[in-house]
């Protein structure tokens, strides 16, 4: 008998990393969430994931709703709007896992980096939860239009967070869309993640590369 897959909320799953993410896992086997501000919004982009799945597993609702039905939350939205959707969710993801992808990228110097106050947008988010949220930061430094992609993305992922086993829990997911992932320390270090976002799309404008990463290596 299969194990039962976990339900992901991805918060912002209109976009292109959430829409990308929730492809991916919903092809592995997860049951997906999309949330948005707005019930109808989530309920076409859910009805679009399933058509490219070939299945009827995902389902749209409300940011809250989502976060409040899923066992897992994943935010992919802008910086912009970041923080009042922390507020809107605050409330339902008590006692759960909570994915930031979150990037401080302001326009129109998005190739700079621009870091929040308190360090990095992930920190805030684990503040502004609460200890009883176990706040993952991930996913900063992979190109939402290659995750779209149906191949296999050379990107690695660092995996940031206060409790090990959370981080475990989102390497897993890491995995799931088909990337390798790493653990990489406590959420203050979010701040790299976060600040290479706008070093990478700096070397892309500058040596015209499609969607560039990165990758832990040794010697």
């Amino acid at each position: 008998m299969s194990e039962k897959k976990q339900t992901i909320a991805v918060i912002g799953g209109s976009g292109g990393l959430g829409s990308a993410l929730a492809l991916r896992w919903g092809q592995a086997g997860y049951n997906i969430i999309i949330g948005s501000r707005n019930a109808e919004k989530a309920g076409i982009a859910a009805d679009r994931l399933n058509k490219l799945m070939g299945l009827k597993t995902a389902r749209g609702l409300s940011n809250y709703e989502a976060a409040n039905t899923a066992e897992i939350i994943v935010l992919t939205v802008p910086f912009s709007n970041h923080m009042a959707i922390v507020e809107e969710i605050s409330v339902a993801v008590q006692a759960k896992i909570v994915v930031d992808t979150t990037v401080p990228l302001v326009p129109p110097k998005v190739s700079r980096v621009q870091l929040p106050e308190g360090g990095s947008v992930a920190k805030q988010t684990q503040e502004k939860l609460g200890k009883n949220v176990r706040v993952v930061s991930a996913f900063q430094t992979i190109s939402a239009a290659h995750l779209a992609e149906d191949q296999q993305i050379e990107g690695e992922v660092l995996v940031c967070g206060n409790n090990v086993d959370a981080r475990t829990c989102v390497i897993s997911l890491v995995e799931a869309a088909g990337l390798k992932g790493w653990h990489a320390g406590p959420i203050d270090n979010s701040v790299v993640s976060e600040s290479l976002t706008p070093v990478l799309i700096f070397l892309n404008k500058r040596y015209q590369i499609d969607g560039s990463g990165i990758r832990i290596v040794g010697h």
